[in-house]
């Protein structure tokens, strides 16, 4: 029995020695090499398994969230599941940065702002990494427009020029594959060759070349043409036999003609006659700075003959191609649309006077005759005695305004009358304007609202031959514009703003007449400003309050407290005036916005009359006249090549659309 026991004890020893062999070999292959299998589990769990496969330790950011999937068809070692771990980061829009015994796992976004891995050949790809790199022979200014679109949306390129460097952050591979593009790019190319065109127009003979070249097999069709038409100059890249080869094309292309001819440009938008002079003016310029070879030992002059046509807006031009080149290029920048600069004013003038008066004159011919009378006090009590006196009672008399009061009565040497004239005035004025006009720029507005005044300048009468007949009297007249006047010139500035000359004249009739004729108050702001447009500003305010305090009194008698009140005739005028200009200009730069502004007025406009239906007074069935509603905008159309004013020969255009004003029927 005891060797048996023995022999199985052996046997169970061996097995189990086999078995722990197994799985010491089994285990081994496990440490180095791992097969993953994450199944829609937290990115945090799976971090946590990363690190403790690869020995590393994390710290994730809060905003790190989602579940993932990985795993791998075989087992992998070590370097390949974290590099496996970086990619599954990538496509979470996450990174993963070193900090020290750490890894920081934060989103792509904050990766550039952290320091990444050292660019080593053996950095994994995924990783985020971070690299300075000095240029040698281009600026960082000319490599960034190539390189953008290689990086991705999370990636940050800097330009540095002081150092003539670029800071590049982005994931390893795709660094690696920037850094070769810059490699590749930065090196001295040769500059394009300036070649100038002395007889010909740069831009004719760079499209004519351009076209022969197009579709050749020959080295010359990678040659790039550029033609410069403010120096009449054609640029050339390119391979260096083929620039030479078309340098001599471009030589026998440029050939100097004194054939002049002659064209018709039609404008779109300036006036003919009035650029006239400055085009002749530019075209001599050209004509003496250009001395074309005959070759005979002589030269003849370039010159051009320029004559504007009013009735189609047209410029009939006779000069050398060269100089019809240039002269064209000149008038297609003055040709352009001005844009419109609507003005709005405000007129606001308030006026407020106030008056008082009261006073007291006296007589009596109680021991003899004695009297009081005041000046600039109206009718008296002596006018009033006199009236009297003459049985004509009041009828001759001018009654001044307010109260007066007679009191008392005269009879024979006894007696005595007084007269109260008292009198309170109270005014108010508010006068409101808005006159608004629309300009073009540069040029001068005029807008006037006023009234034409007659004021006469002399009077002749012719008498007869007895000296007692009048005949042929007559007056001379001088009419006087009296209301407001105002001339602006807007000027536009590029930054949105409005350079204005103001020229603003306000009268009025004062009310008051000097030797019978009116008297006018007159107010003048001439200025020039500066706003934005849309902007309110004031031009001018008149601010003035005037009080005028004027007592007449008897000498002692009237320096009597109370008493003295019977002997003294005051009166008082407070008069407060206050004027506000004030003014807003609004760029229009296109249709658009002028119509608005017209649409706006015209329902107005509108409104007003539908305010008053019906029909006119003492003839029925007479209808008003009455806006139509605003007519819909035809589709817009592109402005055609052809002159504004159509050749002869050519069709007609459609006719214009029906009147606004809704015909009434005869």
């Amino acid at each position: 029995m005891m060797p048996v026991r023995r022999l199985i004890g052996s046997i169970a020893r061996g097995v189990l020695l086999c078995l722990l062999m197994e799985l010491t070999c089994a285990a081994a292959p496990a440490i180095e090499r791992i097969t993953l299998n994450f199944k829609n589990v937290g990115i945090r769990v799976v971090a946590q398994a990363v690190g403790v496969m690869t020995h590393t330790n994390f710290i994730i950011d809060p905003h790190v969230q989602g579940r993932v999937t990985l795993f791998s068809n075989a087992p992998i070692d070590k370097g390949a599941v974290y590099a496996a771990f970086l990619s599954m980061l990538q496509v979470q829009g996450y990174a993963a940065l070193p900090t020290g015994a750490f890894i920081k796992i934060v989103p792509a976004t904050e990766a550039s702002r952290l320091p990444g891995y050292a660019l080593v050949p053996s950095t994994p790809v995924d990783a985020w990494a971070t690299v300075v790199v000095t240029l040698k022979q281009v600026s960082p200014a000319q490599l960034i427009p190539f390189l953008r679109p290689l990086l991705s949306s999370e990636a940050q390129l800097i330009d540095v020029p002081a150092s003539n460097s670029l800071i590049l952050s982005d994931r390893a591979g795709t660094v690696h594959r920037a850094l070769d593009l810059i490699q590749q790019l930065d090196h001295r190319t040769e500059p394009p060759d300036v070649v100038p065109v002395k007889y010909a127009s740069a831009s004719a003979v760079a499209q004519m070349i351009s076209t022969l070249l197009q579709g050749s097999s020959s080295g010359q069709a990678g040659v790039k043409l550029i033609a410069d038409p403010r120096s009449n100059t054609i640029l050339l890249t390119g391979d260096p036999a083929a620039r030479r080869h078309l340098h001599t094309l471009i030589a026998q292309l440029d050939t100097p003609t004194t054939a002049a001819g002659t064209q018709v440009i039609y404008l779109h938008y300036a006036q003919a006659k009035d650029i006239t002079t400055q085009l002749k003016a530019y075209a001599k310029s050209l004509g003496q700075s250009a001395i074309v070879g005959t070759g005979v030992g002589t030269s003849i002059v370039e010159s051009a003959s320029i004559i504007p046509d009013a009735r189609t807006n047209a410029l009939i031009v006779t000069a050398p191609p060269r100089v019809q080149q240039r002269l064209r290029s000149v008038i297609a920048k003055l040709d352009v649309p001005l844009p419109q600069v609507l003005i709005r004013t405000i007129e606001a003038e308030l006026s407020n006077s106030r008056s008082a008066q009261l006073g007291v004159t006296w007589v009596t011919d109680k021991a003899g005759l004695a009297l009081t009378d005041f000046s600039d006090t109206g009718p008296g009590i002596v006018d009033l005695a006199e009236s009297a006196a003459g049985g004509t009672g009041i009828s001759g008399i001018a009654i001044p305004q307010g109260l007066s009061l007679v009191f008392g009565k005269i009879n024979g040497r006894n007696g005595y009358t007084g007269l109260v004239n008292a009198l309170a005035g109270d005014a108010d004025t508010d006068v409101l304007s808005t006159p608004n006009i629309v300009a073009l720029d540069n040029q001068e507005a005029d807008i006037k609202v006023a009234e034409q005044i007659p004021f006469v300048t002399g009077q002749y009468t012719n008498t007869g031959g007895g000296g007692s007949t009048a005949i042929n009297p007559f007056q001379t007249v001088q009419r006087q514009d009296v209301g407001l006047e105002l001339k602006i010139t807007p000027e536009v500035n590029s930054d949105n703003t409005v350079s204005l000359k103001v020229d603003v004249e306000i009268s009025a009739l004062s009310g008051s007449s000097i030797g019978g004729q009116p008297v006018t108050d007159s107010r003048v702001i001439k200025t020039q400003v500066l706003a934005r447009s849309g902007e309110i500003i004031v031009l001018g305010t008149l601010l003035s309050d005037n009080l005028i305090e004027n007592a007449q009194q008897v000498p002692i008698v009237g320096s009597i407290p109370l008493l003295g009140n019977l002997f003294k005739y005051r009166s008082t005028t407070d008069t407060n005036d206050n004027l506000v200009l004030f003014i807003q200009p609004t760029i229009l730069r296109n249709p658009q916005d002028s119509e608005d502004y017209a649409r706006t007025h015209y329902d107005e406009t509108r409104n007003l009359e539908r305010a008053h239906p019906g029909g006119v007074n003492l003839m029925p069935g007479e209808p008003r006249p009455v806006l139509q509603p605003w007519p819909q905008a035809p589709p817009e159309t592109p402005v055609p090549a052809t002159p504004t004013h159509s050749p002869p020969g050519a069709p007609l255009p459609p006719a214009k659309p029906p009147l606004l004003l809704q015909a009434r029927a005869l």
